[in-house]
């Protein structure tokens, strides 16, 4: 006898169903049965913040959402962001600002930016800073990563500057290509 579950819900932009344990952690499900890992698996507890989705527009750690609780939501993971412009706005940012060094909590950093941005694409920096306040990074000062979501902001506004112009006014060093 199966103690599973079916859960349907969406997922990037399309309909799943899938049958798990209702206490199987989002975070897993989306590793282990659609491959899809830009969302890690670091603290599992809900601190660290590189295992964030958004989920119904709103940016939440996988990691402390079980199966049962995800039934009839719109899930985007870090993978689909480019399908919301504010999503490809803050990768383009953060790339250009050279935001991270390893990357490894990048995703939930642009999950997060992300989400504020839809809901308040005028945010100030202590609103961006509280955005940001449940993502962790080891390998940077923070101050490229706010860069960036200022950066993400001009974009959205139709403000930033060309292309070949945006990797030195983020602060980067390295040589943009147009």
């Amino acid at each position: 006898m199966s103690n599973d579950l079916a859960v349907r819900f969406r997922l990037n932009g399309e309909e799943r169903t899938i049958s798990a344990p209702a206490d199987t952690r989002l975070v897993d499900l989306l590793r282990e049965n659609f491959a899809l890992t830009a969302a890690k698996t670091a603290c599992r507890i809900g601190r660290c913040g590189s295992c964030m989705v958004l989920m119904n527009g709103h940016a939440v750690n996988s990691c402390l959402l079980t199966a049962w609780q995800i039934e009839g939501a719109d899930i985007v993971s870090p993978e689909a962001l480019a399908a919301v412009p504010e999503g490809r706005a803050v990768r383009e940012a953060l790339v250009a600002a050279v935001a991270f060094q390893c990357g490894y909590c990048a995703p939930g950093f642009a999950v997060a930016l992300t989400a504020l941005l839809r809901r308040r694409p005028d945010a100030d920096e202590s609103e961006v800073r509280a955005a940001l306040g449940g993502n962790l990074c080891r390998c940077t000062g923070y101050s490229s990563i706010l860069r960036g979501a200022a950066l993400a902001q001009r974009l959205l506004r139709g403000e930033a500057p060309a292309q070949s112009a945006l990797r030195a006014e983020a602060g980067s060093t390295a040589i943009a290509k147009d």
